[in-house]
Parts: C-alpha cells; sequence; structure tokens
C-alpha cells in the first residue's frame, strides 16, 4: 500500500504536477503522507531508481516517435537527394544513415551495415555524410567531402570501395590521416584527384537535414518502405546498431511493403 501510494506521489511530482493542488487531502493528511514518502524512500530507495528509468524510457519513446513524424515530413529529402550515394537504387526498402568517418560508434557499426548489406541486395542503402567532428578533427570535413567527389567521378561502386576502406583503416577519433584518405582514393579506382569543390554545399543540406530530424549524433539510421511509409513501419534507430537490429527494421520495412503489394 505504501509503495502504490508513493509511486503515485512521485509520477505526480516527475510529471511537474502539485500533489497538493491535484488532491483533497488536509494539510494534517499532507504532511503524514509526507512523512510516509521520506520514511519509505530512506528504506527503499531504489524506489527512485525506478522511477528514473522509467521516465528515461517514457521520454525516449516520445523522442523516437517525434522523430518517426519528422521522417515523415521530410521522406523525399530522405530517399531522393540528388547528391546522396546510393547503393541498390531501385530497393523497395531504403536504409539511411548519417555517419562521420571518424566517430567511432560508426566504425564499430561498419562491420554489421556491411554484413546487412551483403544479406539483402534489394534494399536501398543511402549514405549521409554528415562529418560532425570536423571542428575538432577536419579530416572528418576532408574524408566526407572526397567520398562524394569519388562517387561524382566514379559512381556507387567506386564509393561503396572508398567508404569500406576508410573504415577498414581503423583509424578514428583524430586518427584519421590524409594518407589513409588519399589509399581509399585509390581502393576506390580513381585515379586522378577527385573535385571536393561542390561537396560542401550538400554536407550543409545533410546537416540541416539531420538537425530537422532531431539527430544528435552519429551514426543515425532510418529504416523505411520507399512508398507507403507510416509510423507503423518506420524504424530511427540513433546510435550503434547490431547486425540483427537493423535487420529486424529492414525486415519491418519490408513487410509492410508485401502487405501493401
Amino acid at each position: 500500500m505504501q509503495k502504490m501510494l508513493l509511486t503515485t506521489l512521485l509520477a505526480l511530482c516527475f510529471a511537474g504536477q502539485s500533489f497538493a493542488s491535484e488532491s483533497s487531502f488536509t494539510p494534517a493528511q499532507q504532511e503524514a503522507i509526507g512523512k510516509i514518502a521520506a520514511g519509505y524512500l530512506r528504506a527503499h530507495p531504489e524506489l527512485l531508481v525506478e522511477m528514473s528509468q522509467k521516465l528515461q524510457q517514457q521520454a525516449q519513446a516520445k523522442q523516437t516517435s517525434l522523430a518517426v513524424q519528422a521522417v515523415l515530413k521530410q521522406q523525399d529529402r530522405l530517399l531522393n537527394d540528388p547528391d546522396s550515394p546510393v547503393l541498390h537504387p531501385v530497393g523497395s526498402v531504403a536504409v539511411v544513415q548519417f555517419f562521420d568517418y571518424q566517430c567511432v560508434y560508426c566504425s564499430r557499426t561498419a562491420p554489421a551495415v556491411e554484413a546487412v548489406i551483403g544479406a539483402n541486395p534489394d534494399v536501398r542503402f543511402i549514405w549521409k555524410e554528415w562529418p560532425i567532428f570536423g571542428s575538432r578533427w577536419p579530416l572528418s570535413t576532408t574524408a566526407a567531402q572526397t567520398g562524394l567527389a569519388v562517387w561524382k567521378q566514379g559512381g556507387t561502386e567506386a564509393y561503396h570501395r572508398y567508404h569500406a576502406a576508410l573504415y577498414a583503416s581503423g583509424h578514428i577519433e583524430g586518427d584519421l590521416t590524409a594518407a589513409d584518405i588519399d589509399a581509399a582514393v585509390k581502393r576506390a579506382g580513381i585515379r586522378t584527384a577527385p573535385d571536393t569543390a561542390s561537396a560542401t554545399v550538400a554536407l550543409e543540406r545533410t546537416s540541416e537535414l539531420a538537425k530537422l530530424l532531431g539527430i544528435q549524433g552519429t551514426p543515425a539510421f532510418v529504416v523505411m518502405p520507399v512508398t507507403g511509409a507510416s509510423a507503423d513501419n518506420v524504424s530511427v534507430i540513433p546510435g550503434a546498431v547490431s547486425q540483427a537490429a537493423l535487420q529486424a527494421a529492414v525486415n519491418k520495412a519490408r513487410a509492410a511493403v508485401k502487405k501493401g503489394g
């Protein structure tokens, strides 16, 4: 009984409601309840942890819901940006990734992403170069600009080789070098220096899109049907992701496509 009462009190407090104004208890009753609550908390401090975890879950669910709604509003920019490299462009399900080459979590996620790419030749993969660490490590921006230039010059297959080569270097968090970028360009099959002049505008547009979606860091993934996207079949995944979790999001979107078809 005491725990139930205390849980209700804490829920009201965390929700920003005034217990006194929401209840019909007398001042004496409120004081007595306060003493019970204080005593119970001293004996059971784990309840505060439980309530905090529930609030975090609620906040995460709300944030995810807002992100999905933003995706639905911005789906044309996500799926049809002419300045974003696209692999398997006719796929009916799309995986969109925002990333920075020097992001440790992007690096850790790269093998999982490559595994999903290999297992799903019918899925459209869209890369969004977003060098959020460029102000700290300028080569993040250089690598992103070079990647887009490689794509413009050599196409998506060349870009994919460049992309994979940079992550294969293992150089992240300030360790990426100009030699790494040059080696990745050669791995892509590009023999003349790519022109990076036009990449700046594309990067700015991606940054703007990320902000509209409420994305705050890399990596971030959006998985959705190319047509018929809804709140029920769109997945927004912030942070590192496992192969299984990314594949599950693909399967959810694919099921919606089959159902719609």
